[in-house]
């Protein structure tokens, strides 16, 4: 009763309501335009491509678009060039002294930053675009699908509107975010997840339901319960901090006449326990890709090391493809902590602000202590967000359950999805108490609102 109240609350606020309205209007337009069939392609003839993205690698890449992978759609890219281009350009930040430079201009910088991104996000569209029309005869679209057939005009047409659809897609995730609630870019990737996971559950339960041989509503329930325990795992995963205690010094303070000291006051750094995200996930992702490209070349193609590549690294639930995965999991979350959370700028911030952590020096010695914190969290978290990662193909291996709905028990589908939904739900809090009311992640009692 008291979230049915909460969410009632929701609705009271004028502009709370109006940026949701908002959120779920465009989200609604990126969901249409995921099911709009690219101009020369016969939607009917499209069931080949859907069945070879129901799993694995394809599978995975279908969910990030919101089945628009398997639809030809004029959304098929996503918005997965975009993240790519800001991953690159956050990576290029380490080491271009340019970059360096905007990130410390603040609000203009950060302007030419993100200019810099879209312009890299066209040209990563510019070069997947082709790649996808290329490979769509041999993911299963027959030639005869190809209304306009698979000539210039086609090519010229239809990577116009990939790249037209990548940037629009892009376009709606910044409205989201200046006008709606939550992170656009992040939203439209959860959408796009969602979308997939009732088709994935059905198809699964359909086949534990049919002939009663494969578990029966018994398995349903099972997976089912293991899979809300996977998602208050990952909870505690995105969740989990370390609070740093720090006190800041006493002051005194004068007016008029009097002198009176004031005591200093203690608050906490959280560190979190997992600081870099879904990023390790997905650099090693793309980082998988590469152990069958390698065993596929003319050089070891015909060798045994070759077909061996080939045969462990192109099948995502294999033994050998997980225990790598794992391994560069823990070890990009080691590289994007380190580069990520700025252990000696805290420190300088930290003491200017005349703050300190007790029994620690100001200076090097703090930013040595909070080196030494991140570095023993990570490695729990890593080995926690390892776990998490290939958990899809333990549940395959173990209880038989189908690719397309195992991918939705761990991964980056998941992370994903608890983490935008946690953010979307801290800024609804956050808007709530603001006028007075309880939030949706605190319960008590009622106040009234603040005209």
């Amino acid at each position: 009763m008291k979230f049915i109240e909460s969410i009632k609350n929701v609705w009271k606020i004028e502009e709370l309501r109006n940026r949701i309205v908002v959120t779920l209007s465009l989200l609604l337009v990126y969901r249409f335009g995921a099911q709009v069939v690219l101009p020369g392609i016969d939607a009917a003839q499209l069931g080949g491509l859907a069945d070879k993205t129901d799993g694995g690698l394809l599978g995975l890449l279908n969910a990030f678009t919101g089945g628009a992978f398997a639809n030809a759609s004029v959304f098929a890219l996503g918005i997965m060039p975009y993240i790519s281009a800001s991953i690159v350009v956050q990576l290029m930040g380490i080491a271009i002294p340019y970059l360096q430079k905007l990130q410390k201009e603040g609000a203009s910088g950060q302007k030419k930053i993100n200019q810099i991104t879209r312009w890299l996000t066209i040209a990563i569209c510019l070069l997947q675009a082709p790649g996808y029309l290329a490979s769509l005869p041999a993911l299963g679209i027959p030639q005869s699908a190809f209304l306009l057939g698979t000539g210039f005009l086609f090519y010229f047409s239809s990577v116009t509107i990939l790249v037209t659809g990548c940037i629009f897609a892009m376009w709606l995730g910044e409205k989201i975010t200046d006008k709606g609630i939550g992170n656009g870019i992040s939203l439209l990737i959860m959408v796009g997840i969602i979308a997939t996971l009732p088709q994935a559950f059905l198809q699964n339960a359909a086949t534990r339901l049919e002939g009663g041989g494969n578990g029966g509503l018994m398995m349903v329930l099972i997976e089912f319960v293991i899979w809300f325990v996977i998602i208050l795992a990952s909870i505690m995963l995105v969740m989990g901090v370390r609070k740093i205690a720090v006190q800041y010094a006493r002051r005194t303070a004068t007016g008029g006449y009097e002198r009176a000291a004031v005591a200093g006051s203690r608050q906490y750094i959280p560190l979190k326990l997992n600081a870099s995200g879904v990023m390790p996930i997905i650099f090693a992702q793309a980082i998988m890709f590469v152990p069958s490209l390698i065993g596929g070349s003319s050089f070891l193609k015909e060798t045994v090391v070759g077909a061996w590549m080939q045969t462990n690294y192109s099948d995502m639930f294999g033994f050998w493809y997980n225990l790598t995965f794992a391994l560069l999991i823990i070890v990009f979350t080691y590289f994007y902590t380190a580069i990520t959370v700025p252990t000696n700028k805290m420190a300088d911030d930290l003491k200017r602000s005349g703050g300190f952590i007790p029994g620690i020096r100001p200076g090097s010695e703090t930013s040595e202590y909070l080196d030494r914190i991140m570095s023993q969290i990570t490695l729990p978290g890593s080995i926690f967000l390892a776990i998490i990662a290939v958990f899809p193909a333990l549940i395959v291996k173990l209880m038989g359950v189908q690719q397309g709905w195992a991918l939705f028990f761990g991964g980056t589908s998941l992370l994903i999805m608890v983490g935008v939904a946690i953010d979307t739900m801290q800024q609804i809090n956050s808007y709530l108490l603001n006028r007075h009311y309880d939030g949706l992640m605190k319960t008590g009692k009622n106040r009234k609102a603040v005209a």
